[in-house]
């Protein structure tokens, strides 16, 4: 018998300083940060607040709530919640004003 194949997981990396972490596709990226030891702002983790924004420099994420608190115009520039965003891919993230 066959064992399951591993999860696969994707590496988030943070800024230019070389700061990354495990970034699994099963839970928002900000859980992933924290894990990683990767201090991110946050507050509510539902979307609404907007504490934790960032920019999407590198890679892809989804949401699973159906208005994750970004206009269309946010989106299009690559703004990110990471309390609710999944990852897709590696990604890299950059605190709003880098």
């Amino acid at each position: 018998m066959n064992a399951p194949a591993p999860l696969p997981f994707f590496t988030a990396r943070v800024g230019d300083d070389g700061t990354q972490c495990d970034a699994w596709p099963e839970q928002p990226l900000l859980v992933s940060l924290e894990q990683g030891g990767i201090d991110w702002p946050s507050s509510c983790r539902n979307g609404t607040c907007r504490t934790c924004i960032g920019m999407l420099a590198e890679g892809q994420v989804r949401y699973e709530v159906e208005w994750p608190g970004l206009s269309p115009e946010e989106k299009a520039e690559g703004c990110v919640l990471p309390c609710v965003a999944y990852p897709l891919s590696d990604v890299k993230l950059e605190a709003p004003g880098i």
